[in-house]
């Protein structure tokens, strides 16, 4: 009985890396790659409305750089 588990176990280990050995990452296919490039899909659509909210963010901080990371302009990280 030992003996055909081991054996099951074999067979079952090797149809899962047969499995695994044929996965291919994702690619962007040529047709879709429009679709990542409209102005909506971008992290920021509008780079000048994004500069003008760093702009006032920074202003009403009182700081200058670090935006996006902990800490402030005071000093008390």
């Amino acid at each position: 009985m030992e003996k055909r588990s081991r054996w099951l176990l074999i067979l079952m280990a090797v149809a899962l890396s047969a499995s695994c050995a044929q996965l291919k990452p994702q690619r962007v296919k040529p047709w879709e790659r429009k679709q990542l490039a409209r102005a909506d899909m971008q992290m920021e659509p509008d780079p000048v409305q994004g500069y003008l909210d760093e702009h006032m963010y920074f202003s009403k901080e009182a700081a200058s750089g670090g935006y996006g990371v902990g800490g402030g302009g005071c000093g008390c990280n």
